[in-house]
């Protein structure tokens, strides 16, 4: 059965030879292939636990799967970063993991979700860190196994720290005597603590937007939109975890967790209800101040259609003027012009009167223009 399980999962993942194993999570995100995979490694950590103490670390995979055989009451806590396939394949056939969990371990770029397959929980998270230097948020995906008797966590990215989790556990006996349960509500509790500083960063980057947008600075539309795609991300990582916890707070009596364990997961709940809703938060002062910065462009452009129009009807004027006076000026220079060639056959040349004509004509003409334009506004 395993063996034909295990087949089946070749199938989906590998494909025909030459294929590229891809998912519809991965092939819809075409920022997906944009960073070469990291080197993988195998098992981080491999230790047995019996009683909520650590009774065993296995040197390999073989012995850890005979360690847990041979000793009663005992609980297998294993770590994965980024591991090979043939290594989750040997773990998918020693604790009869379902094939379609196991291929989206493999695959992975899956969504955050819980999947119960018989006595087995599949689930996955998206861990987040924030990146000071860059300011930018980063986010990871980790697969977690909960058997009866064991732990299997894959991580695909750097963050959460499970070392640390690991020891908060040790130096808890008693919680990790409740078995892999409180394993996982550890885990959990980590990740959901992890978004803690997330949150911190895109609200101090949220402040220095609102500062930037109020003074006038460049660039600030393209980071509001960077900021909203990282918005929007943390959300696809953090709404489903509503859901996923409280159905397992739901079931926990079905499946035997122990009443502190349930305790521990509605604190983890009311943690990533507070994340969830500061998330919307973000979304929605984003776009309001995407909107706020639009109004502002728009005023600023209005402004300055409105200094153009306001210089170019000053402008007009100045040359409404220049042409008035530049009219009134040509009328005696044309009739000067005329009489000062100096023709002997000429209208009134010889007249007496021809030089006082000449000059009330060329007053008469200069009045009257200058009557016209201010009539007209343009003097």
């Amino acid at each position: 059965m395993a063996d034909r399980r295990m087949r089946n999962v070749l199938s989906l993942v590998r494909g025909r030879p030459g294929d590229v194993p891809d998912s519809p999570e991965r092939s819809m995100d075409p920022r997906a292939d944009d960073q070469p995979p990291p080197p993988r490694s195998r098992v981080i950590d491999n230790a047995i636990y019996v009683n909520g103490c650590r009774d065993a670390t296995p040197a390999s995979l073989p012995e850890a799967f005979e360690f847990l055989k041979k000793t009663p009451d005992s609980m297998a806590w294993i770590g994965f970063y980024r591991p090979e396939d043939s290594v989750i394949f040997n773990v998918a056939e020693e604790f009869d993991l379902h094939e379609l969990a196991v291929e989206d371990a493999i695959v992975a770029h899956q969504r955050p979700k819980a999947d119960r397959y018989g006595e087995t929980l599949f689930v996955v998270l998206r861990p987040a860190r924030y990146l000071d230097e860059t300011e930018e948020v980063d986010f990871g995906e980790l697969h977690v196994f909960v058997g009866q008797n064991f732990v299997i966590t894959v991580r695909h990215s750097e963050a959460p720290d499970l070392s640390q989790v690991r020891r908060r556990m040790e130096g808890d006996p008693e919680l990790l005597a409740q078995g892999p349960q409180a394993v996982f509500y550890a885990i959990l509790d980590a990740v959901v603590d992890g978004y803690a500083p997330v949150v911190a960063g895109l609200q101090n980057d949220i402040d220095e937007i609102e500062v930037q947008v109020f003074g006038n600075q460049p660039g600030v539309s393209r980071r509001i939109y960077e900021l909203s795609r990282e918005v929007i991300e943390f959300q696809r990582a953090t709404q489903p975890l509503l859901t996923m916890i409280e159905g397992l707070i739901a079931g926990a009596a079905k499946y035997g967790v122990d009443q502190e364990v349930q305790r521990h997961l509605r604190d983890v709940a009311d943690h990533a209800i507070t994340v969830v809703e500061r998330v919307g938060g973000f979304r929605q002062m984003l776009h309001d101040i995407l909107v706020v910065n639009s109004t502002m462009v728009a005023q600023a452009q209005n402004e300055h259609m409105t200094n153009l129009t306001e210089a170019s009807n000053a402008q007009n004027e100045e040359v409404k003027k220049i042409s008035a006076w530049a009219a009134i000026l040509f009328a005696p220079t044309l009739v000067g012009t005329i009489y000062g060639m100096n023709f002997d056959v000429m209208p009134e040349i010889h007249w007496t009167f021809g030089y006082p004509f000449a000059v009330l004509l060329m007053a008469a003409v200069c009045t009257t223009l200058y009557v016209v334009f201010k009539r007209r506004d343009w003097l």
